[in-house]
């Protein structure tokens, strides 16, 4: 781990066997760790919890509320909005990775995986949280992005945007003036290459410069490369 602070994180799962073995990794990594059976418990324990925890990870299939509709419930909170999440699950279809990850989740991993592959997960996640957790503004021309109030105004307009679309521009703004490779911005703003699928990148470059209005024009492509903000 890259900090000397203790990292907590709650796991969500209703499968015994598999909560207590991922909880035996993350304890015997350095993490401090709880675990959950349904959406009961892990919202009793956020409202008791003096304190949020680094990192939750998430099994979409549980009974009760779904993984899908915790992580929902996480991101509409502006407590727990930026609390990282990732997502496990069996499911390994695009459509569920997109619906996890556009609905605010950090990673997702899919089931069979390895614990040395979670911890690295988690590692790389809490890496970018951190550095989104900035109390910093970054500005080019008419695009204003606020990291601790994660707002975003074009010509003076505030723009709504999805959680992905937020950290999309603020890889731009970190990189003005810089070529980005579609896999490169994947990994950046996903977590990985997402198995080299780049139809979501671009649908979400989309929707960002509609959203942006006149400023999305911004936003340059690069053919047969990738994208950049600015000159």
């Amino acid at each position: 781990m890259d900090t000397n602070a203790i990292q907590r994180v709650f796991f969500v799962e209703d499968d015994e066997e598999i909560r207590e073995i991922v909880l035996y990794a993350l304890r015997s990594t350095g993490f401090e760790s709880v675990g959950f059976e349904n959406a009961v418990g892990f919202y009793a324990e956020l409202e008791r919890s003096p304190t949020l925890p680094s990192l939750v990870l998430l099994d979409i299939m549980l009974p009760g509320n779904d993984g899908l509709s915790i992580l929902q419930k996480l991101r509409n909170s502006p407590q727990t909005k930026a609390l990282p999440v990732i997502m496990l699950t069996a499911k390994g279809s695009e459509y569920d990775k997109v619906t996890g990850l556009d609905m605010g989740a950090d990673d997702y991993l899919v089931k069979p995986f390895g614990v040395m592959e979670l911890i690295s997960r988690i590692n790389a996640v809490l890496r970018r949280s951190r550095s989104l957790r900035i109390d910093e503004k970054l500005t080019y021309k008419n695009i204003s992005l606020d990291i601790a109030r994660r707002t975003v105004t074009a010509d003076g307009k505030v723009v709504q945007l999805t959680y992905k679309e937020f950290e999309l521009l603020y890889h731009f703004l970190l990189n003005t003036g810089l070529v980005l490779a579609r896999n490169r911005i994947m990994e950046a703003v996903w977590g990985y290459d997402f198995a080299g699928e780049t139809r979501t990148l671009d649908m979400h470059i989309k929707t960002l410069r509609q959203k942006l209005g006149v400023a999305g024009e911004h936003i340059k492509t690069v053919r047969n490369v990738g994208y950049k903000l600015g000159e």
